[in-house]
């Protein structure tokens, strides 16, 4: 039996989604993958809580803290390393990587977006933004995606899809709670699943 492949959570908040890969964890819905590192950027991030309660270590890294964006990367790969990460998931981690960061885990960093790629993505759509935009347009069906993370904003190739209706009076809060629950917590649980069972397949 191989060894699980080794999972690193960024998060920059409450961290629902972060929950939502501990339960599928602990209920063995992915079952070729572990999480062992969670890391938050901002100290008040809910997110390392539920990390330190599920048993897995939490580190607070903050820009400020490192000096800007370079010192904070660094501190970021250290930890990485020191974990042995395999995947990084980004769990509404609200801070944009250098192409260096990108570059250097092609291909291993994943990320989840409230909308239904290529719609209401890119720089600045992070939080409710997407949902306003959504019902700004008038689309009758949004949803989330979970991508790869290259160098381009919500650019890197689409993984899965999970579509959400929109529903007359909705507003931004509504139907960002309805996508967590209907699309996101059962998304990205499943798409990262897929992915450990591939990695661990090709090893």
């Amino acid at each position: 039996m191989s060894e699980k492949i080794r999972i690193a959570v960024l998060a920059s908040g409450g961290g629902t989604n972060l929950q939502a890969l501990i339960d599928a964890e602990h209920s063995g819905k992915i079952k070729n993958g572990e999480i062992v590192l969670v890391i938050c950027n901002r100290k008040s991030a809910y997110a390392a809580e539920r990390a330190k309660s599920a048993g897995i270590r939490a580190e607070i890294v903050t820009r400020k803290a490192c000096g800007g964006q370079e010192g904070f990367e660094k501190r970021m790969i250290e930890l990485l390393e020191e974990e042995r990460a395999d995947l990084i998931v980004l769990a509404g981690f609200l801070n944009i990587l250098s192409n260096d960061f990108v570059r250097r885990y092609d291909h291993r960093i994943v990320n989840i977006h409230p909308s239904l790629i290529p719609a209401f993505c890119g720089e600045g759509f992070y939080g409710l933004v997407p949902h306003e935009a959504a019902l700004e347009r008038g689309v009758k069906v949004t949803g989330a995606t979970v991508h790869f993370v290259n160098e381009v904003a919500d650019g890197g190739e689409i993984i899965a899809q999970k579509a959400v209706e929109v529903l007359p009076g909705d507003t931004p809060e509504v139907l960002q709670r309805r996508v967590m629950e209907q699309a996101e917590w059962i998304l990205l649980p499943a798409a990262v699943s897929q992915l450990c069972d591939e990695m661990s397949a090709e090893r």
